[in-house]
C-alpha cells in the first residue's frame, strides 16, 4: 500500500504537511513525493504564509522506500524514485517563496533528513536520531544533496556524517547546526505552530524577499563546470546498478552485515 501525504490548515495562512506511511515508518515513495512536490507549489499560489513539514504516527522518514523492490527491476526503480519525485519536491522546497518548517517527532534518515534540510527552520523531538546511511547502504549520494549538507554543517561535518554512517542524537544535531531547537515530545506541534504563526505575522514581502536573496546567494556559490557535474551525475547513476548496493539494501532490511564486493 502507497503512503499518503496529510494536508491540513492548523492556522490562519499556515498549510501542514504531514506524512504518512505507517508500515514502513514513513518511507518516501512516489505517492507521497508527488504530494509534497504538488503541496508546496500550491502553496506558492494560495498565498499561504508558512508551511509546516512532519510526520505521522511518532516518525518524520526513514527515507527512499527502496527496500522492497523486486532484484530484477531494483537498479531501474531505485534510481526512478529518487531522481524524478525526490527531486522534484526537493526542488519544490527550494523555490517556493514560502516559508518553511520541518517538525522532527521522530527519527529521521536518509532522504527524510534531506528534506527535513531543505526546509529554512528545523525544530525536532528531543530524544530522536537523525543520520545518513549511504556509506552502509552502497549508495552514492547526489553531489546536490552533499552540497546542501556542507552549507548547513560544514566540510567536517558532512565528512563524519556519510563516511561513518551513524545515528547521530538530535542534540547532537542541534550543536551541529542540523536542528535550531528542540522539543519535548509533548511540546513538538505548539512548537512549530508558534513559529507558523510568527512567520505569517511577519511582513510577507520582507520574508519572501530575503528567502529570495538567501537562494541567490547559495546558487551563486554552487556552479560546477559541466564536465565534472556530469561525471558526479554518472558516479550515481552507476552505484544504482552495482551488486553491492543492491547487498547493502537487502542486508540493512535483513539486520545483518553487508558482504560487500565492490562491484
Amino acid at each position: 500500500m502507497a503512503g499518503e501525504l496529510l494536508i491540513d490548515a492548523p492556522l490562519d495562512g499556515v498549510r501542514r504537511l504531514t506524512i504518512s506511511n505507517p508500515a514502513k515508518r514513513n518511507a518516501l515513495d512516489h505517492a507521497i513525493l508527488d504530494g509534497i512536490a504538488d503541496a508546496v507549489r500550491a502553496a506558492d499560489a494560495d498565498g499561504v504564509r508558512a508551511l509546516i513539514l512532519t510526520g505521522a504516527d511518532g516518525m518524520f522518514s526513514s527515507g527512499y522506500d527502496i527496500g522492497d523492490i523486486p532484484p530484477d527491476v531494483f537498479a531501474a526503480e531505485a534510481e526512478k524514485l529518487v531522481a524524478h519525485p525526490f527531486t522534484s519536491a526537493i526542488d519544490a522546497l527550494d523555490a517556493t517563496d514560502v516559508p518553511t518548517i520541518a517538525a522532527l517527532p521522530g527519527h529521521t534518515i536518509g532522504g527524510g533528513l534531506e528534506l527535513a534540510l531543505a526546509c529554512d527552520l528545523r525544530v525536532a523531538r528531543d530524544g530522536i536520531q537523525l543520520g545518513m546511511p549511504p556509506a552502509k547502504l552502497g549508495l552514492v549520494y547526489s553531489h546536490t544533496g552533499l552540497r546542501r549538507f556542507l552549507h548547513a554543517i560544514g566540510e567536517p561535518r558532512t565528512r563524519q556524517l556519510f563516511l561513518l554512517g551513524r545515528n547521530i542524537s538530535a542534540r547532537e544535531a542541534q550543536t551541529w547546526g542540523l536542528v535550531h531547537e528542540l522539543a519535548g515530545a509533548e511540546d513538538l506541534e505548539a512548537f512549530a505552530l508558534d513559529w507558523a504563526a510568527q512567520l505569517a505575522a511577519n511582513a510577507p514581502l520582507s520574508v519572501r524577499g530575503n528567502k529570495r536573496v538567501l537562494r541567490a546567494l547559495l546558487a551563486a556559490e554552487a556552479s560546477l563546470h559541466p564536465e565534472i557535474e556530469a561525471e558526479l551525475i554518472a558516479l550515481r547513476k552507476a552505484c544504482f546498478e552495482s551488486e553491492d548496493l543492491a547487498e547493502g539494501v537487502r542486508a540493512f532490511g535483513e539486520k545483518r552485515p553487508a558482504r560487500w564486493q565492490g562491484r
